[in-house]
């Protein structure tokens, strides 16, 4: 049997850029997941086994990265 990768997308635009979010996996109730979310040269992994949470966790990790690094 032949596995294919699927990947969903999602790019959520804002007054500065565009936050890209890349999410594998979640393919049945349970399994485990990924998602990459991306803002300009930020990149921030989570992994788990919901897919909405996870989802959200990423996106607060970007969001504490952001806010508590000096340098933006």
């Amino acid at each position: 049997m032949k596995k294919t990768k699927r990947m969903e997308i999602l790019f959520l635009p804002t007054d500065r850029g565009t936050i890209k979010a890349y999410i594998y996996g979640f393919k049945t109730p349970r399994s485990l997941g990924q998602v990459v979310v991306s803002y300009n040269n930020v990149s921030i992994e989570a992994k788990g086994y919901k897919r909405n949470k996870t989802i959200i966790k990423a996106l607060a990790q970007l969001h504490d990265t952001i806010v508590n690094n000096p340098d933006s």
